[in-house]
């Protein structure tokens, strides 16, 4: 039975099942669409939000060196995902790359793992846009009915229906094809960079020097509760570390790393790439370097036109340029974090249907979703059923604890590949890898123990979520999945014709 379970799917093999003409996408994007979908779904919230958190919490003005310690978790398993979307240019990102290194088992459970992680991140990211667009619309004298307003921390029946019809439209984009989502992203992207570039411009005008002392404000004993002071860090080392000080600076970074949530989603996109050998690795690695470099400016103008600790928790940016004066930065900063969002919950969905079609392309899920359009040749059935879901989910559900669930899911798909680059380099030294991760197995196994770390600092609800999730899986793979497996029944796709058309094999 464990032979069956751990069963590998070869590269050639995943590579054969995307020249089937029922199940191939359209190879129609390059290098700079993959670095734009990558900026696009990491500048989010994180950077309009988590700044001032951090700052006024944890790190002070140091916390620009929390991005950069973040940015270094990141970077590591940016590493990984490059190797492997550059050597199995398949949809479906950890769970394709584990299907092939570590085995079915495996591979279903990081699926299972990114299904919640996009779906419950799509939805979240919708209501928070929703939010935004509220207060846009309330400045301006236009009030939505509460029974059909933000769901976040709302009492009482209602529907976000602004959040529910962006996801929808968004849908409905990634129906007609990814190159047009791209040029979507292309746009959004433009005018979001924009306004962060402006801040940072704009705001380094008003910067005073004295706000940067202390730079690292001394050390401070806190409570025991959420991040680094979970009970799952107490009881595995008996202590919780301070905030302020230089530990201050990886507490702020644990909390920071999930504004870098979404590079792995290029990844998904692999199939979908005319030269994923050599795009991929450009998309993921470059989109991380942009937006880290993005962050750390952003956070040094912000903590210098404004003492750390009078800075806002929910909009530092515009609070800051308030306080200088300038109250007009404030509307101008909250559309360019409604645009950013858009991007945001976009990419995530398209991740997630990959994701979702690379499973039912397996058998793992029922084939009725693994056929494309024969028109716009995108993977419309999981698209829409999916897409219809999330703008329910959204509707109905206020931003919750379920958003640990994103980052928790995040963390273990990036442990996950990191083990696979080791194992598929021991089990298939012969394949080409377009790029290799350099000193391999150190940045593997310090990409696991980093991410785990950061896995740590979440409470122990989330990690008893995340279990019950994964036993759900688990249960839906042994009533299904297993005895629906392609690679278990032994079906296996016919070689490509030669010519132009045919890829053939790694």
């Amino acid at each position: 039975m464990s032979s069956t379970l751990f069963r590998t799917k070869k590269v050639e093999q995943s590579i054969l099942d995307t020249e089937e003409p029922e199940h191939a996408l359209k190879k129609s994007l390059s290098a700079l669409d993959l670095t734009v979908f990558g900026v696009g779904v990491i500048i989010g919230t994180g950077i309009f939000v988590l700044t001032g958190t951090v700052a006024k919490n944890n790190a002070g003005p140091a916390v620009a060196l929390a991005f950069v310690v973040a940015g270094v978790v990141c970077a590591l398993a940016a590493l990984c995902y490059a190797e492997f979307a550059s050597t199995v240019p398949v949809a479906g990102s950890a769970y394709t790359f584990s299907y092939a290194s570590l085995g079915e088992l495996p591979a279903w459970i990081i699926g299972w793992d990114l299904v919640l992680e996009f779906a419950l991140g799509t939805a979240v990211v919708a209501v928070g846009w929703s939010g935004y667009i509220a207060s846009l619309l309330d400045n301006a004298g236009w009030h939505l009915p509460a029974a059909l307003g933000s769901r976040d921390g709302a009492d009482g029946f209602g529907f976000d229906i602004l959040a529910a019809a962006l996801v929808l439209v968004l849908t409905a984009i990634l129906v007609l094809g990814t190159k047009l989502s791209a040029r979507v992203t292309s746009i959004v992207v433009a005018i979001k960079v924009t306004v962060v570039l402006t801040v940072i411009v704009a705001g380094a005008f008003f910067i005073k020097g004295d706000n940067y002392d202390p730079f690292i404000p001394k050390s401070q004993a806190v409570e025991a509760g959420g991040g680094l002071n979970s009970p799952l860090i107490q009881l595995m080392f008996g202590w919780a570390p301070a905030n302020f000080g230089v530990m201050g600076i990886f507490t702020a970074a644990s909390v920071v790393f999930f504004a870098f949530i979404g590079f792995d989603v290029v990844a998904t996109a692999a199939e979908e790439t005319r030269h994923p050998q050599r795009d991929m690795p450009r998309g993921i690695i470059g989109s991380l370097i942009i937006c880290t470099t993005l962050y750390v400016l952003v956070s040094i103008v912000v903590t210098g036109m404004q003492h750390y600790t009078k800075l806002s928790i929910t909009a530092p940016l515009a609070d800051a340029f308030k306080a200088t004066g300038h109250p007009w930065f404030a509307g101008f900063i909250s559309f360019g974090a409604a645009v950013g969002l858009t991007t945001v919950c976009m990419i995530l969905l398209l991740g997630q249907t990959r994701v979702f079609f690379a499973m039912s392309r397996d058998g793992l899920l029922p084939r009725f979703f693994s056929h494309v359009h024969p028109r716009y040749k995108t993977p419309h059935r999981p698209t829409i059923l999916l897409g219809v879901i999330i703008a329910i989910v959204a509707g109905f559900t206020p931003l919750s604890e379920l958003a640990e669930l994103v980052n928790i899911g995040t963390l273990f798909a990036f442990v996950v590949v990191a083990i696979g680059v080791v194992l598929l380099r021991r089990s298939r030294p012969d394949l080409h890898r377009a790029f290799r991760t350099p000193w391999v197995p150190f940045v593997p196994i310090l990409s696991v123990l980093a991410s785990f770390w950061l896995m740590l600092n979440l409470p122990a609800e989330t990690w008893l979520r995340f279990g019950i999730w994964m036993v759900i899986g688990c249960v839906v793979y042994f009533l299904y999945g297993r005895s629906h497996s392609r690679l278990g029944r032994g079906e296996a796709s016919p070689a490509p014709a030669p010519g132009p058309g045919g890829a053939g094999p790694v």
